[in-house]
């Protein structure tokens, strides 16, 4: 006797007629609403990856290392979104209501073409002002990292690394990684000159 192979009934989905709610990104600095523009690029995205594992294996028993997008309350009129934010144990009170409403203890922002002044300028600035501790400004075309230390209310550049380098925390000691790690598997996205 054959067994007769029996057709399984076709089952279609349905795509559901309404509209879906797609989370606008945005900071708010000095009352000013600043949109994001775009999704970042890959070698972004790659380094924002790369610096939450190297800090998460070296600092985890000291602090939590949080990843974009999510709003750090310095005050109602500033609202912004780092790329890493890392807040020690000790000060684990700033977070509030599911948010982090507070001065974290080290922010990092990775440049891209349309936030990178602002990184710089603006929001160090703003960073600064309300205490964070420490500010790195990471830098994907060329490689370097620019580190900030807050000294006496105002930041003073401790060194600015490039790929070769070992980069760590006079503020936070358990901070210690080789960066050739961190930028090697971002270079390998990084966008070529058109010839």
């Amino acid at each position: 006797m054959s067994e007769k192979k029996q057709d399984k009934p076709r089952t279609f989905v349905k795509e559901t007629p309404g509209s879906y709610w797609i989370e606008e990104r945005f900071e708010i600095i000095g009352g000013v609403r600043y949109d994001f523009l775009s999704s970042p690029k890959m070698p972004h995205q790659i380094l924002v990856t790369e610096l939450n594992a190297s800090i998460r294996e070296t600092c985890h028993s000291q602090g939590i290392t949080i990843v974009a997008p999510m709003d750090v309350h310095l005050d109602e009129e500033n609202i912004v979104q780092p790329d890493l934010i890392f807040i020690r144990h000790e000060n684990l009170s700033i977070i509030r209501d599911g948010f982090v409403k507070g001065a974290p203890d080290l922010l990092i922002e990775v440049l891209s073409p349309s936030t990178g002044s602002k990184d710089k300028v603006v929001k160090k600035a703003l960073y600064e002002r309300f205490g964070v501790t420490e500010y790195w400004i990471v830098d994907p075309l060329y490689a370097t990292v620019d580190q900030f230390v807050l000294t006496d209310g105002a930041y003073t550049l401790t060194a600015t690394h490039d790929d070769q380098g070992t980069i760590t925390s006079p503020l936070l000691p358990c901070l210690s990684f080789e960066l050739n790690r961190l930028f090697r598997e971002a270079l390998r996205f990084e966008e070529k000159p058109s010839t």
